[in-house]
């Protein structure tokens, strides 16, 4: 039996990746890069990358660009699809940068129903600045800005930002996933093809949450990080359909 050739998406480019070992940010950019080709769409879409850890999306992924200042991708995203209505327009963002700074602009495109898709990076922490708390790291987590663990009392819950889009009207597809084994990372990309595909219809807002690993400001292996994502962060962050009023398509 022949072996499978792994060859490098056609539309990833020739460029070092400057993540982290065991970052999910380069397995999510390939899976991104895959279904541009698949779905035949590189020369219509446009991506929003983030302030953060992914802010140089564009050395990597042969797709249109235009950078947004910290949280304000869907803001900048919503302006892009007005203008350029048959353009596929996604913002690719962090929890820091979706779930605290953005926090607005992310609400209310959503509740509007903007055209548009947004891939949401959950790490937990702030990865780029040195791994502070975020809105999104869960009850014990340790990080530079919590050194004995988020304390409920004094830091408040971890924010559970893809359950509260889904109660806007506008909001039409919402599912969370993970890149931390084989399974998970065909689930995620099985999951943003239908966020497109959502968006192709004109149907609505669609977001795709993506629990990631970040080894370095956990101060984990890049294995234990895989099994910290599966057994802690999923307690709290639940991989599953959040809302979906489209079905197949």
């Amino acid at each position: 039996m022949a072996k499978k050739v792994f060859t490098k998406p056609k539309y990833l480019k020739d460029a070092v990746f400057h993540y982290c070992p065991g970052c999910g940010h380069s397995i999510i950019h390939r899976l991104l890069a895959e279904i541009f080709e698949e779905l035949d769409i590189r020369d219509r879409v446009i991506c929003v990358p983030p302030a953060g850890c992914a802010v140089l999306a564009y050395n990597y992924l042969d797709v249109d660009m235009g950078e947004a200042p910290h949280g304000r991708g869907p803001a900048l995203a919503t302006g892009i699809k007005r203008v350029l209505p048959d353009r596929i327009v996604f913002s690719y963002q962090g929890d820091g940068d979706i779930a605290a700074i953005g926090t607005a602009e992310t609400i209310h495109a959503a509740n509007r129903g903007e055209n548009i898709t947004v891939i949401f990076v959950n790490n937990g922490v702030y990865g780029m600045t040195g791994g502070q708390m975020a809105p999104t790291t869960i009850t014990g987590q340790s990080s530079t800005t919590t050194p004995g663990g988020r304390n409920v009392q004094r830091d408040g819950s971890p924010l559970d930002l893809s359950q509260m889009l889904a109660i806007t009207n506008g909001t039409k597809y919402i599912e969370r996933t993970a890149v931390n084994s084989p399974k998970r990372i065909k689930d995620t990309k099985k999951a943003i093809t239908k966020a497109f595909r959502v968006q192709m219809e004109g149907l609505g807002f669609s977001l795709i949450e993506i629990l990631s690993p970040c080894p370095t400001n956990w101060k984990m292996t890049p294995v234990e990080a895989l099994k910290w994502v599966e057994n802690d962060m999923t307690k709290f962050f639940p991989i599953k359909v959040i809302k979906d009023e489209v079905g197949k398509i």
